[in-house]
Formats: C-alpha cells, sequence, structure tokens
C-alpha cells in the first residue's frame, strides 16, 4: 500500500503540472518562446503595404483575430478568417507580403509580472511573410483552431465571403529579455516545443 504521505505528494505534483505547463520558456530559448507567444495570443497587429490613397505605399497596421489551434496545443501557425471587404485584406490582394505582431501584453502575463507592454521583458514577436488562402483539409484545420478561440465569427455574415487564411512566415523576430532583438528561423520555430510535457 502506497503511504498517505506519498499520494499526498503525488496528487500535489499533478495538481501543479497544468500551470507549469504553461510557464513562459526560458528567455534564451528563442524559438520556443515565440511559440509560447504565438499560442497565447488570440489576435495580432497586422501590417501591410496600402494600396488606398492617400497612405498608398506606406505600412499600415490593423488588427486581425488570429489562432494556432487550443492553448496549450498550436501548432504554430497563424490562421486567420478574412474577407475581402476588408481594407487590409484588399491590400493583400496587391502586395501579399506582411507582419505580424504579438505581445504578451495582450495577456495578463506582463500585467502581473509589472511589465510594461514596450518593455523587452514584456515578451513580444513579429513574423514577416505572406498571408495567403488556405483551402481543402487545411481550411478545415484553421476553421477548427479559429472557431474553437473566437465562436462568434461562426455568426458572422455569410454575404461576406469570408475565408480561411495563415501567413506563410519566412522570418522570426523575438525580443523577450535586454540586448535586442533575435531572430529565428522557421524551421527552428516549427520544430520548437513551447510548452513541458505532462508526463516524461
Amino acid at each position: 500500500m502506497v503511504p498517505t504521505a506519498t499520494l499526498a505528494g503525488i496528487f500535489v505534483v499533478f495538481l501543479a503540472l497544468p500551470c507549469d505547463l504553461h510557464k513562459i520558456p526560458p528567455h534564451d530559448e528563442y524559438a520556443r518562446v515565440a511559440r509560447f507567444v504565438a499560442n497565447q495570443c488570440d489576435w495580432a497587429s497586422m501590417a501591410t503595404i496600402s494600396s488606398h490613397d492617400p497612405v498608398k505605399g506606406q505600412p499600415f497596421s490593423n488588427a486581425f483575430s488570429i489562432s494556432d489551434g487550443p492553448v496549450g496545443y498550436g501548432t504554430g501557425v497563424p490562421y486567420m478568417y478574412l474577407t475581402v471587404m476588408e481594407i487590409s485584406v484588399q491590400d493583400l490582394q496587391v502586395n501579399p507580403q506582411a507582419s505580424l505582431s504579438m505581445s504578451l501584453a495582450q495577456t495578463d502575463f506582463c500585467k502581473k509580472q509589472g511589465y510594461d507592454p514596450q518593455s523587452p521583458l514584456c515578451a513580444h514577436i513579429i513574423f514577416s511573410g505572406t498571408v495567403i488562402e488556405v483551402n481543402g483539409t487545411e481550411a478545415d484545420v484553421a476553421k477548427k483552431s479559429l472557431f474553437g478561440r473566437h465562436p462568434e465569427m461562426i455568426d458572422w455574415p455569410a454575404d461576406h465571403n469570408w475565408f480561411f487564411a495563415k501567413m506563410n512566415i519566412t522570418q522570426v523576430w523575438v525580443l523577450d529579455y535586454f540586448g535586442g532583438v533575435k531572430t529565428v528561423t522557421p524551421e527552428a520555430y516549427f520544430n520548437a516545443k513551447p510548452y513541458y510535457k505532462r508526463f516524461p
């Protein structure tokens, strides 16, 4: 028979596991930090090159809901639900190049730690790449990822001709500590494991 004290210890460890799972990775594990931030955030600021006067040719930033999957189980792929009625999407039709910026200031992490949103300690990431429409099986993945975290999308007007898209990431930028921004390759980013395993 297992001693009561041992059982109690196991129970305490088990209860602590979910909290440990969602702790930010060490600041020098840049790819893991990037995956963590991408999974924790449910919206991003997307910058396009404007195709509209009077700011044609200038950077134009806009907020978009995103999801790479359920919290704790993200794929790293930032999916979006878009319509050509949206001004930034019209920019993407002319030039699909864009950047996506996400910050833990969007969660309660930085506020709890007393970090200003601009502080390097308030981890934030920037993706560079192109935004492309997804179809078939990947569209099903995008739908599940987005509607799971943004259920309101289900009831958005059908006559807006919504479609699923993703950022095809070509470069990842990470600022999570002092010493300047760090770059991460897409390969390193997608190979990284943002969360600790529940069991060995």
